[in-house]
């Protein structure tokens, strides 16, 4: 009875949290991913040069302001892009995951389940699409967009490595970093 009510004073709490609007772009408090409740641990804006990309947002179990809490954490986690840009070639994305996979996990870049993770991305990305990464407990790995699963593939390495690609010590974006680790 008392986990019953807990649960339901934390939703509760959960709904009067509001939505955060960033670049046009609605980020939710809370998420449901497999059954799990993930709160918003930051959120950022991937930039390359003066050109905004996408909104980048962070969601685990736990406050986490390092990649080795995130790494420790045994829950689920997502990172979710919400593309601003009007196109981004699939080539592009495939470079770039390969690229920060390469800086920061170089063990996982080259391997069987990097390679068929960089293969889920068949299309170009344009402006309204989301893009989540769900990165499970288990290890899955499972990318998405627009809602629509694109594939899975099972590896904690990989897992860690995505992570790395956001949140490593050569990241695609340190500020986009910083705003997905809550640092302002």
């Amino acid at each position: 009875m008392k986990r019953t009510l807990a649960v339901l004073l934390f939703l509760l709490l959960a709904s009067d949290a509001k939505a955060l609007e960033v670049s046009g772009v609605t980020l939710a408090p809370v998420l449901n991913v497999n059954n799990q409740t993930l709160t918003l641990n930051g959120y950022g804006i991937r930039k390359k040069f003066i050109i905004k990309v996408y909104v980048g947002s962070l969601y685990c179990s736990s406050r986490a302001s390092t990649l080795d809490e995130l790494l420790r954490d045994p829950k689920d986690k997502l990172i979710r892009m919400n593309f601003l840009h009007s196109k981004v070639e699939k080539g592009k994305i495939v470079d770039s995951f390969s690229e920060g996979l390469e800086k920061n996990a170089p063990e996982v870049a080259r391997s069987p389940e990097a390679k068929k993770f960089l293969s889920f991305f068949r299309n170009d990305f344009v402006r309204g699409d989301t893009v989540d990464l769900v990165l499970g407990a288990d290890g899955t790995v499972a990318a998405k967009q627009n809602g629509k699963v694109l594939g899975t593939v099972q590896s904690g390495k990989l897992a860690n490595g995505i992570l790395s690609i956001y949140l490593g010590e050569k990241p695609a974006d340190s500020d986009l970093k910083k705003g997905m680790l809550g640092i302002r």
